[in-house]
């Protein structure tokens, strides 16, 4: 794998949470997962939260980013997984706590897919609202280039590098390590729900967590590149990390509801 560098932990045994048993777990293998995340003024990133989420900080800076994800053999565990579906999915994300609880996790204020199902069911029999979009992936064993573009024409991304071994000099985190420890532990998703104020919440847990740098060559995103959204200055790219052929399971918690509607 040349430079490549992975930061893997045992995964931990303890009790798994409370879930809400609308649909069942879905069982299936993380085959790519970029997160490319941003630097952010921790007052701009908290006017994109609803109430009760609240930014996280890293040195005095939020955090927030997209996560480029295909998904491989989707579906309820008591089904094949030669009966699952391959997705690839968008998630704009910002890393968050939950006032009054000691939950921290990420709000994901859109997401965009390849699959009509689940923008079909998303926000109904499927945690969160989905938008149609097109993905364009080109990938070897050690650079990716992945792009997509929404049919609603609000969102759109395009990322290319390599497979890296440590964090730009730059970026907000000391480490590769602290930086795998960070995301790690944010593993539950808050979405948008099409009920007003009201988040479907799904939770991440993976067989084990592998992840490495991502050395990236050029990226631009419609949303963080937007001055209307974030003033000049207010957000800058600070580094990527790739997962590759993870297993993993989704399983859904509660629901949370805004206590500030907007």
């Amino acid at each position: 794998m040349g430079r490549q560098r992975l930061v893997q932990n045992t995964p931990t045994r303890a009790d798994p949470p409370r879930a809400v048993n609308l649909v069942p777990s879905l069982r299936g293998m993380i085959d790519r997962r970029l997160l490319l995340n941003y630097s952010v003024d921790a007052d701009v990133a908290a006017a994109f939260l609803p109430a009760p989420f609240e930014p996280q900080l890293v040195n005095g800076r939020a955090v927030a980013g997209v996560c480029l994800i295909r998904l491989a053999d989707i579906r309820p565990r008591v089904i094949p997984a030669r009966l699952g579906m391959t997705m690839e999915n968008a998630a704009h994300r910002f890393a968050v706590t939950r006032r009054g609880t000691t939950e921290h996790g990420v709000y994901i204020p859109r997401r965009d897919t390849n699959s009509p199902l689940a923008v079909a069911f998303g926000g109904r029999a499927f945690p969160g609202v989905h938008h149609r979009a097109r993905f364009h992936v080109e990938e070897s064993e050690e650079r990716y280039a992945v792009s997509f573009r929404s049919n609603d024409g609000i969102a759109a991304v395009d990322v290319t590098g390599v497979i890296g071994d440590q964090l730009p000099a730059t970026s907000m985190f000391g480490s590769l390590t602290e930086s795998s420890a960070f995301f790690e532990k944010d593993s539950i998703g808050w979405s948008d729900r099409r009920q007003p104020d009201c988040f479907d919440a799904l939770e991440l847990h993976t067989d084990e967590w592998t992840i490495a740098a991502f050395d990236v060559d050029h990226v631009t995103s419609s949303f963080f590149s937007d001055p209307e959204k974030f003033p000049p200055g207010s957000v800058k790219f600070d580094h990527a990390l790739v997962m590759r052929r993870v297993a993993h399971t989704w399983q859904q918690r509660e629901r949370v509801h805004s206590t500030s509607p907007r």
